[in-house]
């Protein structure tokens, strides 16, 4: 195979239920100057002889590896060993849209010098149903966001979901790869250091769907409050740290990004039947005041995070 312009890469672990969607999603692109690496973390389910069954129709490479627990540790596995300049991740429960690697194909090509290529997802439940959008609070292309605005804007919350960045994968090696010891924010941190690290270009159309389901690792393990608030605010201490501008607004910035990961914390302590102080919240948001709220409101993406997941669970508990 001559060299690939993309490399896929696609951790998997017990991925039954939604895998052949993920990988069908690939081959409707119908792009054959990709590689896809599938690393699976010891399944024990029919995830292996399902990725066979795609031997023959994709360009995929299956790396096998002894039960790690860690799918960022296997993501950068698979990203020491990619070939293309430019990667993508697509979770095994995610999928990508029509025509998405054409129209991130033509975005390369025109502005090569950007570090990061995002744009919209859908969010879908289990089946496969379209439950909302959800989008980045950035301008489109064909402008440029410059790494300073982007980074201010990602702080407030994580609005980029797995499958819809590509990235260089010269500039992630050099960066590090993911931090290995953050199982919930790596994707986060990840986003921003790739951010800092040159402009981002923004599709306005959604091109993948994020899977919304009971079973994602981000719902099973968020039921560590304590842990899962201290990555939040860790990710938030660390680029807050790097980020730099001469105005007076970076601290305004930090108190809604406090903020917002008191937010997250709180809903996931709903989800798990788990009390919280929503007064204390309340007034947390009182204090941001309307130039704060504004800005977390536009930001943080709440309103689409939160009907998607409430749409789910009422769709979840018609069918029980």
């Amino acid at each position: 195979m001559k060299q690939p312009w993309l490399s896929v890469i696609m951790p998997t672990y017990n991925g039954k239920d939604y895998l052949a969607s993920a990988l069908d999603s690939i081959v409707t692109q119908g792009d054959p100057e990709i590689e896809c690496i599938v690393i699976d973390d010891g399944s024990v389910d029919a995830t292996l002889s399902i990725i066979d069954t795609y031997s023959d129709i994709l360009p995929l490479k299956l790396v096998q590896r002894e039960r790690q627990g860690n799918w960022v540790a296997n993501t950068n596995y698979a990203l020491s060993v990619a070939r293309a300049d430019h990667v993508c991740f697509l979770h095994q429960d995610d999928l990508w849209l029509q025509g998405r690697l054409r129209v991130m194909k033509s975005l390369v090509e025109q502005d090569p010098q950007a570090s990061l290529y995002l744009h919209p997802s859908l969010f879908i439940d289990e089946r496969g149903n379209r439950l909302g959008l959800w989008r980045c609070p950035l301008p489109t292309f064909p402008v440029s966001i410059e790494a300073k605005k982007m980074v201010e804007k990602l702080l407030v919350q994580n609005f980029i979901s797995i499958p819809a960045p590509l990235f260089k994968r010269e500039v992630a090696l050099k960066l590090g790869g993911l931090n290995e010891k953050l199982w919930y924010t790596a994707d986060w941190d990840f986003w921003l250091k790739i951010a800092a690290c040159g402009h981002t270009v923004y599709y306005p159309q959604p091109l993948a769907a994020f899977r919304v389901h009971g079973s994602s690792q981000t719902i099973r393990r968020s039921s560590s409050l304590e842990e899962f608030e201290q990555q939040m605010q860790g990710v938030v201490d660390t680029h807050w740290n790097y980020w730099k501008t001469t105005t007076n607004f970076q601290p305004r910035i930090r108190q809604i990004a406090l903020f917002s990961t008191k937010v997250n914390t709180a809903l996931a302590a709903l989800v798990h039947g788990k009390k919280t102080n929503l007064w204390k919240l309340l007034l947390n948001f009182l204090t941001l005041g309307p130039l704060g709220w504004y800005l977390y409101q536009r930001d943080s993406r709440i309103w689409e995070r939160v009907s998607a997941r409430v749409k789910a669970r009422l769709q979840a508990q018609t069918i029980d």
